[in-house]
C-alpha cells in the first residue's frame, strides 16, 4: 500500500492533480514519521492505520467547518475523505458488519456492558480499516444494552 500511495503521488504530479499531490504526500509524510518516532515497520497494517486517523481527523473538521459555515472547506475535505477511503480495504456492508459482532458476542458471551473491552479485544482485528470503528462501538453498545 505504501508503495502505491508514493507511485500514485509521483502520478498526480504528472497529472497536475495538486489535491491529490497534498492529501497523498500528508499521508506519506505521516507513515514516514511514524515508522521513524515509534521505529516500526511499514506495513499495509500501520498504512491502514494512519489512513483511518486522517479520515477520522477530516471528518471532525468538516463538524468544525459547518460551525464556521465553510463550505469551501467542506467540499474540499469531503473529497479529501473520499479519495483516502479508496485506499482502505474495501468496507464491510452493515449485514456484514452485525454478522461478525454477533460471532463475537457468541464467542465472548458479554453479561453486562462491563464486557466491552472484551469485545472490541476480539473484533478490532477482525474489522479494523474495513470499518468505521466508532459505528463498529456503536453497534456494540446498542447490544449490550438489550442484554
Amino acid at each position: 500500500m505504501y508503495e502505491k500511495i508514493k507511485s500514485e503521488i509521483v502520478q498526480a504530479m504528472k497529472e497536475k492533480d495538486t489535491m491529490k499531490v497534498q492529501t497523498l504526500r500528508g499521508v506519506k509524510g505521516n507513515i514516514d514519521l511514524e515508522h521513524i518516532n515509534k521505529k516500526v515497520e511499514i506495513t499495509d497494517e500501520l498504512v491502514i492505520d494512519i489512513l483511518a486517523r486522517e479520515i477520522k481527523t477530516r471528518k471532525e473538521s468538516i463538524i468544525e467547518f459547518e460551525k464556521g459555515n465553510r463550505s469551501d472547506l467542506i467540499e474540499k475535505t469531503e473529497k479529501e475523505i473520499v479519495l483516502l477511503q479508496s485506499y482502505l480495504p474495501k468496507q464491510l456492508e452493515k449485514d456484514e458488519l452485525n454478522k461478525i459482532i454477533d460471532e463475537v458476542f457468541g464467542k465472548v458471551n458479554p453479561t453486562s456492558s462491563k464486557d466491552m473491552g472484551l469485545i472490541m479485544k476480539e473484533l478490532t482485528p477482525l474489522v479494523k480499516g474495513k470499518a468505521d470503528m466508532k459505528e463498529v462501538s456503536l453497534i456494540i453498545k446498542d447490544k449490550l444494552s438489550n442484554l
